[in-house]
């Protein structure tokens, strides 16, 4: 009953907005001030509000929420997940075949240590050494052309 008598409250104020925005010649801007005001009546009517209202205070109703909460939460897990991984049908329509089950510690590097009962980490191949010297002696020889 309360909330039926705001309602009508506010939409009687809205009405009165349009009627003086409307004296001002705005008559475009009345007429949606009539028309959002108009709305709260509306919902009384159809009886929106008085569901609402047992809603709002209903402790099964929150209830329920709450399971449409956890409901929505559990979807938003499989989807993160699907996607962290990358669905089946994804990689099936890409070509690659059927997938197989990825494990974390197949994609991942072992983790190095240092501090192995002093072992000495191994030594890093000749052909990188030379082909970092060489990246760098392309890069001396841009600077070189170009003035640098």
């Amino acid at each position: 009953m309360l909330a039926e008598t705001v309602c009508s409250a506010v939409s009687a104020a809205g009405l009165g907005i349009a009627a003086v925005t409307a004296y001002r010649k705005r008559f475009l801007t009345a007429l949606r001030t009539a028309a959002y005001s108009l709305i709260p009546v509306g919902l009384v009517m159809t009886g929106a509000v008085g569901w609402l209202a047992n809603t709002a205070f209903s402790p099964l109703a929150w209830a329920g929420f709450g399971v449409l909460g956890a409901s929505w939460a559990l979807f938003a897990l499989v989807r993160a997940v699907e996607h962290r991984r990358g669905t089946r049908t994804a990689r099936a329509a890409a070509g690659a075949g059927p997938a197989a089950p990825v494990s974390p510690s197949a994609s991942a590097p072992a983790p190095v240590r240092s501090a192995d009962r002093g072992s000495r980490p191994a030594a890093a191949p000749s052909t990188s050494a030379k082909s970092s010297s060489d990246d760098f002696s392309d890069i001396e020889a841009i600077l070189k052309k170009h003035g640098i």
